[in-house]
């Protein structure tokens, strides 16, 4: 995400930056402590092109309630490029093991889009760490139509041929047809164009890795549902992750809510940061949501495991 979309208030507080290494691959982590935190730990991991220190007001929203660690897992930001034959479980134990030599034993979980398959394999791997997991933007399997276009947009990188690639690419997360329905939604496509169009050529390295990597593997095995409480969340507009693979993913769950945010499209987090933070510090304090005004309606989609 661009400096130009963040707050700067964010870089106000002292972060906490560690070096971490997974299996040979570079990581780095950020913790940023809240004044007065009501709520655990919260983790953020965020898409395709996230880094630790880019979530801005999002951030700075989260902050006002609970402190935040932000990741480079390895082929993300400082990370190095992680070759495709590594899956989620990979990802997901590099991220584990991040938290284990931050010392933190038990945090709220958000992955956003990319970041979902992640943090959706860890809380099946290592319960024990998870209080509660919000999943924005996110399916169960990728469609079959989605996957040719992915492919395609692969094959223009790989030529250079960047302003199709970042047109094409840029179409996955904005609806063009509903742009001026989503707030700021002007204002973020032309962001993410810039942001296509100005790939380093170790940000390519690690695109084409990543994109293969959710091409190569199933990221998602829900059945072995996650057992703590989850809500998923998208946009009204969404066409990438559509409300209803979003909600067809809630259903797998255990225990789970679904939502969708009104006047928003896939870029939650750039779209309506303030109502997104809103949105996930009620869930994690257990607080209801149904008198959410932004929400066009919650669902309660799995109920919970009656106790043994």
């Amino acid at each position: 995400m661009s400096p130009a979309l963040a707050d700067p208030n964010t870089r106000t507080r002292s972060a906490l930056v560690s070096r971490h290494e997974w299996e040979g691959y570079r990581c780095e982590s950020r913790l940023v402590r809240a004044a007065a935190p009501r709520i655990a730990p919260l983790v953020l991991v965020g898409g395709a092109f996230q880094t630790k220190e880019s979530w801005g007001r999002l951030e700075r929203e989260l902050l006002a309630h609970v402190d935040v660690f932000t990741v480079d897992l390895p082929g993300w930001g400082a990370g190095n490029v992680l070759p495709d034959r590594h899956g989620a479980d990979f990802l997901a134990d590099a991220l584990g093991h991040m938290l284990d030599e931050s010392g933190l034993t038990s945090v709220n979980l958000v992955g956003g889009s990319y970041g979902t398959a992640i943090v959706y394999r860890l809380a099946q791997r290592r319960p024990e760490l998870v209080e509660r997991m919000v999943l924005v933007g996110t399916m169960t399997s990728i469609p079959r139509h989605a996957r040719v276009a992915m492919r395609r947009t692969l094959d223009l990188l790989v030529e250079r041929r960047m302003e199709e690639f970042a047109e094409e690419t840029v179409a996955f997360m904005v609806n063009a047809d509903r742009i001026d329905s989503v707030t700021a939604g002007s204002r973020v496509r032309r962001f993410l164009m810039r942001r296509m169009l100005n790939l380093s050529e170790e940000d390519v390295a690690k695109h084409l890795a990543n994109t293969m990597r959710l091409l190569r593997h199933e990221m998602l095995d829900t059945s072995r549902p996650p057992a703590m409480p989850v809500l998923v969340a998208t946009g009204e507009h969404d066409t990438f992750t559509t409300p209803d693979l979003c909600r067809h993913l809630a259903a797998t769950c255990s225990d789970s809510w679904f939502t969708q945010v009104a006047d928003a499209d896939h870029m939650l987090p750039l779209e309506r940061p303030v109502e997104l933070a809103d949105l996930i510090t009620h869930f994690l304090a257990g607080e209801a949501l149904e008198q959410l005004a932004y929400c066009r309606e919650v669902e309660r989609t799995s109920p919970p495991r009656p106790a043994r």
